[in-house]
């Protein structure tokens, strides 16, 4: 029985012997994780395996003593137990373990990635066999989109194969994929040179096309000129940006008005110009003030003011150093005397509508509206007969006499002003608050109607009135209480 004891005794410090030689094994050897894990949660498993049974390491002889137990001495080379090497492959695990859970992670996360990716490539795909499938040709630009989708994809690919340990079959054959990608886009890119190359050659000709445009547009031949007063052109064709004289002597206020020249058939290079603008109503023509020169007018200089008891609305004209208006609430044309701002003149329009009954669009009280050209005065209005249609009378200068009239079809107050040139009437409208058209022509001499599309700039909103002078071949604008001016382009004349 005592010998019984003494060799349980002695196989619990062999199994001791071994345990301290497996620490030390583990600490100078890398053992698999798992071997490690197994170890220190199933120790008895792992010491009964019988790669870890001790053999004996001396024969030991032993005695009875003289109570008959028996005796023997055991030499053992380190009595402790190694509990410190035990606690450092705890730790080691430990590190090993949370190492173990850091890289699974990453391995997630690049699983997705890959996921993500596999779909892009797929997208890819789809486009390159349809680039590959269609005619079209496509631009420089899709490749270079293409390309810069598959390198990002080669990045990351490459990224995962530097990162994963070993080979991973998943990771090659996206890497695999995505180099058959860019050798397709390359081949395609190089496949469509031809029709790119092409599309190179049509925008140069369309540049040269466009800077020929350009070279013949600045090289424009200047429009022909026509001597003032003359008639031998084909009306207008174009006009000219506005020029912005000043604001009307009497302030922003009185923005309704006329301006202009003095035009004599006498002394045509004569220099007298006259701004009449209305009282604030809008109604009434009470002041008018002249100027010798036009330098006297930019500087406001040696100005004649006068008074006249009075006049209505916008449609004054200056002829011949008289000054024609329609006087005030009646339908009588005045005729006054600019030296001696005399009324010389008072003589009935036949017919002639009046109080503000077919004024132009926009303008009150403008139901006469006098004008001059290159061969005298006229007038422009409307009657109760003609039903609101414009009608346009040749008057005598000097008694005031109609000579002759002619019957439009154009409504009156549908216009927004009107002019005469050469015996032609052009009538405007307004586009926008910053742009009038002229639109509708009545030529005098064929008696012919017509429809043309001439947009001119204009500074505000409304035109008041416009006056052309045939000394000058210009035409007056008053515009919101601006004085304005625009040079008519003609045509010449067609045969």
């Amino acid at each position: 029985m005592k010998c019984a004891n003494l060799a349980v005794l002695l196989a619990f410090l062999q199994n001791a012997i071994v345990l301290n030689a497996a620490t030390t094994v583990l600490q100078n050897v890398p053992t698999p994780l798992p071997t490690l894990l197994e170890y220190l949660t199933e120790p008895q498993a792992t010491l009964s395996k019988p790669q870890f049974m001790p053999e004996p390491f001396a024969n030991v002889t032993g005695s009875l003593n003289e109570n008959g137990v028996c005796q023997c001495s055991v030499y053992l080379p380190d009595t402790a137990f190694p509990v410190q090497k035990v606690e450092m492959l705890e730790i080691t695990a430990r590190v090993l373990s949370e190492k173990f859970e850091i890289e699974l992670t990453k391995v997630s996360q690049y699983t997705k990635a890959i996921v993500m990716y596999e779909e892009k490539i797929r997208n890819l795909t789809i486009k390159v066999e349809h680039m590959e499938s269609t005619s079209v040709s496509y631009t420089e630009l899709d490749f270079q989109l293409l390309k810069l989708e598959i390198n990002e994809m080669e990045r990351l690919v490459t990224q995962l194969k530097s990162t994963l340990v070993g080979s991973n079959v998943i990771v090659e054959q996206l890497y695999v994929e995505i180099r058959n990608l860019t050798l397709m886009v390359n081949d395609l890119e190089s496949l469509d040179k031809n029709n790119i190359l092409a599309i190179r050659r049509e925008i140069v000709t369309l540049q040269n096309r466009l800077k020929e445009c350009e070279k013949d547009r600045n090289q424009t031949t200047p429009p022909s000129y026509f001597p003032p007063g003359s008639c031998g052109h084909g009306g207008i064709v174009n006009i000219s940006q506005p020029y912005v004289v000043q604001l009307n002597w009497r302030g922003f206020p009185f923005k309704y008005g006329a301006w202009g020249r003095d035009y004599s058939l006498k002394t045509p290079q004569k220099d007298l110009y006259w701004i009449a603008p209305l009282n604030t109503d809008g109604r009434i023509l009470e002041y008018y003030r002249l100027h010798n020169s036009y330098d006297d007018l930019l500087l406001f200089k040696n100005a004649r003011d006068n008074r006249i008891a009075y006049g209505e609305g916008s449609g004054t004209a200056v002829y011949n150093n008289f000054m024609y208006y329609n006087i005030y609430s009646t339908r009588d044309m005045g005729k006054l005397d600019l030296n001696t701002n005399t009324l010389v003149l008072r003589k009935t329009l036949p017919n002639a509508a009046y109080g503000n009954r077919f004024s132009y669009a926009g303008v009150g009280w403008q139901d006469m509206d006098f004008a001059v050209d290159e061969s005298g005065l006229w007038v422009i209005y409307s009657t109760e007969e003609s039903t609101g249609n414009i009608v346009i009378s040749k008057l005598n200068e000097t008694t005031l006499d109609v000579l002759h009239t002619w019957k439009t079809r154009q409504y009156k107050p549908s216009v927004s002003n009107a002019f005469i040139i050469c015996g032609v009437l052009y009538a405007t409208r307004p586009v926008s608050t910053r742009k009038e058209e002229i639109f509708y022509t009545y030529d005098t001499n064929t008696e012919q109607e017509g429809k043309i599309s001439i947009i001119m700039d204009k500074m505000l909103e409304t035109v008041q009135s416009i006056n052309y002078n045939p000394s000058d071949q210009i035409l007056y604008v008053y515009n919101d209480g601006y004085l304005v001016r625009y040079n008519p382009v003609f045509q010449p004349m067609l045969h």
